[in-house]
Order: C-alpha cells, then structure tokens, then sequence
C-alpha cells in the first residue's frame, strides 16, 4: 500500500551516520583524529594537569574525549577568583578578610601534609607558626634584620622546633600525641606572656615590614593580599610535590594501622613521616615569618587555644587529608568569622553547628560528600534489586539500562553458568588432591577449577603475604587500586607457602560454594 503524504523524514546527508538513541546535551571535545597527540606534563614529572579518556560515541559513532577528573579546572577557575576578586571588589575589612583567609589556608594546606601525608596528628602547627614569627621578629628588633631576612630565617626556626617536638613522635602516636603537642603549644603562650625580652603580654613589636612607609592604606592591604596569595600558591606547590612525589607515595603504603604492609615492603615509613614532619615545620616557620613581616612582628594571639580551634574546625569541616579541603573549609568558617563580623557571638554558634553537622553526617568533609553519596546510591540501588523476587537473567531490569556495553550482561550470565558447573566438581576428594599435588599433574576438573581462580579479577583477589620470609605467612585481598595496600584477610599463620597457598584455595572454595 502506498504512503498518501510527505510524512517520510528525508534521508541523511551522504556521508552521515544514521543516530539512533538519545544524543548527549552535555558538550565533549572532539578526538584528536590521525594527529599527533602530546599529553601535557608538569615540569620533571611524567605527571598531566589533565586526565582525558577517548571514546566512540555509541549513538553518532565518532570519537569524543571525556575529561576524567575536573579538579585541575575547578582549581584554575578557584584560583583565579581569588587573584582577581577581593581587591577589585571589597573594601579594606575585605580585603584583610582575604589576607586572613589565604594565610590559614596556607597553614592548613602545609598541616595537610603532616595529619594527611605523614600521619602524624599534631596540635602544634599554630605554635610552629609562632616559633617562627617570634625568632624572626627578635632579629628584626634587636639586631636590625631587614624584612627579606626575615623571611629567611623563618623557616630555620621552624625547623628547629619541629625537629625538638619530632623526637617525641617516634614513640607516642594518635590520641597521646595530640595531647603532648597541645600541652607544647600552651607552654609556649606562656613562656612569651612572661618573658620581658619578647614583650610579655603585648607581644613583640617594632620589626620590620614589606609595606614601604609611602604607600597607603589601601596600597599595603592589596599588597599584603597579593603576598599572601602568592604564600598560599607556594603552600600548594609544596603539598603536590611532596604527597604526588616519592614521599608521598611512601606513605600511601603505610596508613594508620596498616604499616605492617609497609614493613613487609622493606619501606622504612616512619623515617619517611619524620620528614614530611621537618619540610612542614620548615614552611610554617615560614609562614610565622611572613605574618611578622605583615603585622610588624608577633603576639601571643598565636598560641591561643581558641585560633587552634578555629584552624581545627577548618579542616574538619573541608575534609582532613586533602589540600581543596583544606582551602574550602578555611573559606567557610573565615566567611563566618572575619566577614560576618556584625552577627556578633552567634556566628561562633554557627560555626560550630556546621563542624558538629560535618562530623555527624558527612564522613570525610564536604570533599568526602561524592565519595559518600556514591556508596549511598550502590546501596539503594541493591536493596531495591533484593526486592525483586523475579530476576531477569544474572543482571537486573534497572541495571540492564544503565550498562552500556551489553556484552557485559552475557559476560556476567556466562560467569553464573560456569560457576554452577564448577561447584559440581568440588568434592573432598577434589580438595585432597590439590594439598597433595603440588608442582604434579593435576587431574582436568581441578585443572578447570584453578583455572577459573585464576582467571578472576584483581580486586579482592587471594593472595600471600610473608610475613618472615619462609617461616610465616597470611593471606591477603588485593586492593585493585594504584597506592592502595592489600587487607588482611583473617589472623592465621601459615608456617609454609605450600599450607598458604592451600588456603588461599580452600577460601576461593568457599566463595564459589557460597555465590
């Protein structure tokens, strides 16, 4: 029968793939083609700003990249807003706000590497601040050192204060260790409330500044600003070359109560902590210097217990252990403090109530929020799976769609096929045989079954750690992930690698009975 009308849709152009499905609204950048293709890389590293992934557009089938992680834009675009905004924008209690903010963002950016990077739960980062602002404020006042001095010296005293409160470290760890750095922190308020010499209670005052004597007002503020931003980009450089380089990577093998798969490695982490401990006692040395240089020297506002809190819950509320976290957490609660001084007392209250709803509903900081939410929505989607009493096959009807490469669908009902035939061939007889034909011939169903062990993939693998090298061993699952060190298993010992290998196998019996 013939179509009365022009209701047809005219043919594609020549040339032109037939779409078939929805096309995508967000916007991706094209494949680069037969092109030559050079990553960028930052200066000495095989490290790029941008990890990017080509793939074929199932629905126009060309190829598109898709940026993997868009940290590096958020923190161009981030960074940018703030070389630009508060001077342009704000008045001069903004301004100070500002200066305010990127000084603890970078102190919080350097105690990263000491909480995060290292591990080490130290208090005392203000009073490596203060160690460092009152030794260079001494030069300054009494032997005339110039403010670029200063800022030399600076880290020297911090150094030497954090190599003094270091040595405790190697024996006291956690919760005992937090507390001996606070109790450091509070002697040191007192010491310079009572000594003549650093000008007891009002602090050390008189040395020298960066700010010329001609410039204005508002001159020294936006200059004051630009340096700080300048220290705080330099925090940022440190914390990437230190945690994205060797150290860094060290210390990822070892996390708290994880260090003897470092040991296992022959990886000596804890001389590795003592000095990320050092560099960062070092740079917040630097760091006292520079707020001497600012403000003209230093006051016993540095060891206070209530800056200390402060500090604490910036970081608590960003995230502990990373340096955005680090840098949005200060922002949040120096909004409240400095900004939104006219609240009067309640912006504490405020404060606090956003530290205490972190703590209480987020697990790692706002930065810990996707993390969270992705585990929240796996676990949704199962119990909603579990409430299904019909299946369709091995994967789910909802689940089905969101899988775009279907053949893993009949990967997935092969796997469930061949684990049904292979249970069949498990017997004690079957297990005998493995523990007594090590490095034999092996009969073809256990050669089927060892071969499907085998073939499975590398995250929560089996595997055999030595523990010491051909007396003891433990089994382990691997992490599948880059820096991520296995877990172990259980408790039990084996006293031979043929007893734990066998373990290894009767564990791997366990989980194909029981899936």
């Amino acid at each position: 029968m013939a179509i009365q009308g022009n209701s047809q849709e005219p043919p594609p152009p020549p040339g032109m793939p037939l779409a078939v499905g929805t096309r995508r609204w967000l916007p991706v950048l094209r494949g680069h083609g037969s092109a030559s293709w050079h990553r960028w890389r930052y200066p000495f590293t095989r490290r790029t700003p941008l990890l990017t992934e080509t793939d074929y557009n199932p629905v126009t089938l060309n190829a598109e990249q898709r940026v993997l992680n868009s940290a590096p834009i958020l923190w161009v675009i981030g960074l940018a807003v703030l070389s630009i905004a508060p001077p342009q924008l704000g008045n001069n209690s903004f301004v100070l706000s500002a200066t305010s903010f990127a000084m603890y963002a970078a102190i919080n950016v350097i105690w990263m590497l000491t909480i995060g990077t290292a591990g080490i739960f130290s208090l005392a980062s203000l009073a490596t601040v203060g160690a460092g602002a009152y030794g260079s404020s001494y030069l300054s006042v009494y032997f005339g050192f110039p403010w670029w001095a200063m800022w030399l010296t600076g880290p020297l005293f911090g150094f030497v204060f954090g190599l003094i409160i270091a040595i405790p470290a190697i024996r006291l760890e956690g919760f005992y260790y937090a507390l001996l750095t606070v109790g450091i922190t509070e002697l040191c308020r007192v010491y310079v409330i009572q000594d003549q010499t650093l000008g007891s209670a009002n602090g050390l005052l008189g040395a020298d500044s960066f700010v010329p004597s001609g410039m204005s007002d508002r001159g020294g503020l936006v200059l004051g600003y630009y340096l700080s931003f300048l220290l705080l980009l330099a925090a940022l450089t440190l914390y990437r070359l230190v945690n994205g380089q060797r150290l860094g990577r060290l210390l990822r093998t070892a996390p708290e109560k994880h260090e003897a798969f470092a040991e296992a490695l022959g990886i000596d982490y804890r001389t590795a902590r003592i000095q990320v401990f050092l560099i960062s006692s070092g740079a917040l040395g630097g760091v006292g210097a520079f707020y001497a240089t600012l403000l003209h020297g230093a006051t016993p506002s540095l060891f206070t217990m209530d800056q200390l809190l402060l500090l604490l819950a910036m970081v608590v509320v960003g995230g502990i252990g990373t340096a955005e976290g680090a840098v949005v957490g200060t922002l949040i609660v120096v909004l409240f403090d400095k900004v939104f001084i006219g609240l009067g007392p309640i912006r504490l209250i405020l404060i606090a109530a956003i530290m205490l709803g972190t703590v209480l509903f987020l697990r790692g900081g706002l930065f810990g929020i996707p993390a969270q939410y992705i585990a929240w929505r796996g676990k949704r989607r199962s119990e909603r799976r579990g409430r299904h009493s019909i299946k369709g096959g091995e994967v789910m009807p909802e689940e089905a769609l969101e899988i775009a490469d279907k053949q893993t669908i009949f990967a997935r009902r092969f796997d469930a096929r061949l684990r049904a035939e292979l249970k069949n061939l498990i017997s004690n007889d079957l297990i005998k045989e493995h523990r007594a034909t090590f490095g034999k011939r092996r009969s073809d169903a256990l050669e089927r079954v060892l071969t499907y062990f085998r073939s499975v993939a590398v995250a929560d693998k089996y595997a055999i750690l030595a523990v010491k090298p051909f007396s003891e061993y433990r089994i382990v699952a691997l992490s599948g992930r880059r820096g991520v060190p296995p877990r172990a298993v259980d408790d039990q010992l084996f006293t031979s690698e043929h007893d734990a290998l066998h373990g290894v196998f009767l564990k791997r019996v366990h989980d194909l009975m029981d899936s």
